[in-house]
């Protein structure tokens, strides 16, 4: 090794030892007699010392270096006379007796530090000097840790790992495939997994009853911050059990990871069915960290004259507690806030109850003070409280109050990073219609298992159908997703009928795997989470991307690589393609 110790190893009690260090220059400052320079590795921040009493040549050398340089250092580990307790070698520093520049560097386009002056799309371009920050680094290190710890749990429930293959067959539900051309079958294309779905039902065929792997999938769709076109699940599966199993197994993975990665017991994993979530959220992954539940209101307010109320499906409103001092001008930028095409809510009406005690309504002249006070037991407001209300079609209007609950929510400082609220939701719907298409797409995915005593509405009444599906979400994220599974051809057969898929359609796509239910398929189930998302609340991030080594940006390119790029003709003559860009 080209080093005796990392930057971040040496304290006290080195003092006296010789040792020599390989890292990059942090920062130099240099105070006429003394040059000081912060040396950094992944490891930490160890400062080193050139003075011109000890040598006045080895100081000479340390003027010559700048930001970034690659060197080496041999000195005697000193006790510091101003010590620094923000860093682990704060108590030590090494007078340096050799030096060796290993690679000089151009001065970087930002500041690599915790707080740096590089934009976004800069340093993207420059990912590999980003990475050299320790906010970024701590990222991938605590995502290295969350994986080591994945592996530990499942290893000793007996889960085994196995790999599934990256190129696979198109298939047309969910998000759009990306696609990889055949050179040696023209004309023909692989398609990158969106999920190993398919292979993890068929691992449960082959005997093997837990499966897991923490795998990379790929949707063509547009972005976000929680969305990239690769990204990385904890995929598992497991056979010969109940929906009441998997819950426990991957309750117990998520409190080993807090508790081993954070040291943080989560007590509490209540459950919630889909119906509630939506009725009491407007969401199927609500934010529990606060209440401000929505109260439906059509009772207390309908046919009274205000035809917004009137002619409204659902009327519904949250109680905003402690916003009564809310301003006219601030409730006039909250309902432009709404107005906003992204939530498209026609207007906001509001019931104040003032300090002391009276009530203010922006409908006022429809109601009477004792129809507001009714409004106001039904929120069990206080003096200071503030209720918000909405109006419209039902899906919409809940959609919008779920918005304006999360930002109320973030504006009243009750959706605090280092509080964590897990939740189950249970029971979605199996099938949900799609106007565009004027068919219905599967909820989750085609192999979700209807509840056994909703399958014989398949025929009757679709849209009603429950599924044996479940959601595993914290903070208003959705974390992890899974299912019971479809393991009987027939029912796989009438699920596909019912996604418009005719006989042979179906066996085209699928027929391998209901060819496999002929040979005996066990009862089956799983789960995946989003391995990056649960990195992302964990590091206390709202995007995924810094938990990423390297992301894409929105527009799903590689600014660092420039990627995707245009490829050769002979690349596309080999591969029998004409493009019509």
């Amino acid at each position: 090794m080209l080093r005796t110790h990392t930057c971040g190893d040496l304290n006290i009690s080195h003092l006296g030892q010789t040792v020599t260090l390989c890292g990059w220059v942090q920062k130099s400052r240099d105070l006429g007699g003394t040059t000081f320079i912060d040396m950094r590795d992944r490891y930490g921040l160890t400062q080193l010392v050139f003075n011109a009493e000890t040598s006045d040549a080895m100081r000479e050398v340390s003027r010559e270096l700048g930001r970034e340089f690659v060197i080496k250092v041999t000195g005697k580990v000193v006790e510091r006379s101003n010590k620094n307790a923000k860093i682990a070698t704060g108590e030590i520093e090494i007078v340096v007796a050799e030096i060796e520049i290993l690679n000089a560097a151009k001065i970087p386009p930002f500041l690599i530090e915790d707080d740096t002056d590089g934009g976004e799309e800069l340093r993207a371009k420059y990912r590999y000097l980003d990475l050299r920050r320790a906010p970024i680094r701590n990222n991938m290190i605590l995502r290295h840790k969350m994986a080591q710890e994945v592996r530990k749990y499942l290893d000793g429930l007996n889960f085994i790992e196995v790999e599934t293959p990256v190129l696979i067959k198109s298939t047309p539900e969910g998000a759009r495939d990306f696609v990889v051309p055949s050179r040696m079958n023209p004309g023909e294309f692989y398609a990158l997994p969106q999920s190993p779905q398919t292979f993890k039902q068929l691992l449960m065929v082959s005997g093997f009853d837990r499966y897991f792997q923490i795998v990379k999938c790929f949707r063509d769709e547009d972005l976000r911050a929680d969305r990239q076109p690769e990204f990385t699940q904890i995929d598992c599966e497991m056979s010969f059990i109940t929906q009441e199993d998997i819950l426990n197994t991957f309750e117990g993975l998520a409190r080993t990871l807090f508790k081993n990665v954070k040291g943080i017991d989560l007590i509490d994993f209540p459950r919630m069915q889909y119906a509630d979530a939506m009725r009491l959220y407007g969401s199927d992954k609500p934010d529990v960290r606060f209440g401000m539940q929505f109260v439906e209101m059509n009772d207390l307010v309908k046919g009274k004259g205000f035809g917004v109320f009137d002619n409204a499906e659902l009327v519904v409103g949250i109680n905003a507690k402690g916003a009564a001092e809310y301003t006219r001008k601030q409730l006039d930028e909250l309902t432009e806030w709404l107005k906003r095409p992204q939530i498209g809510a026609t207007g906001l009406i509001y019931l104040r109850h003032n300090a002391d005690g009276s009530l203010k309504s922006s409908v006022d002249k429809f109601y009477s003070e004792d129809e507001l006070k009714k409004w106001s037991a039904a929120f069990d407001t206080q003096p200071g409280d503030l209720v918000l209300v909405l109006a419209g079609q039902t899906d919409k209007v809940r959609k919008q109050m779920n918005e304006l609950r999360l930002e109320m929510g973030t504006r009243l400082g009750l959706r605090d990073k280092n509080t964590f609220a897990p939740l189950w939701v249970l029971d979605f719907p199996l099938l949900e219609w799609d106007e565009e298409t004027e068919r219905y797409h599967a909820m989750h995915h085609p192999f979700t298992s209807p509840k056994p005593q909703d399958i014989a509405m398949l025929e009757t009444n679709p849209g009603a159908v429950r599924a044996d599906a479940y959601d595993m979400v914290i903070n208003g994220i959705e974390v992890g997703g899974g299912s019971i599974r479809i393991h009987d051809r027939e029912l796989q057969a009438l699920m596909f009928k019912h996604l418009g898929f005719s006989p042979e359609e179906a066996q085209k796509q699928f027929g391998f795997l209901m060819d496999a239910f002929e040979f005996g398929a066990p009862p089956h189930g799983g789960l995946a989470f989003g391995f990056d998302r649960l990195c992302s609340i964990f590091a206390g991030l709202d995007s995924i991307r810094d938990v990423i080594a390297f992301p894409k940006n929105n527009s799903g390119r590689d600014v660092m690589i420039d990627s995707p790029s245009t490829i050769d003709d002979k690349q596309l003559n080999e591969l029998k393609i004409k493009t019509t860009v």
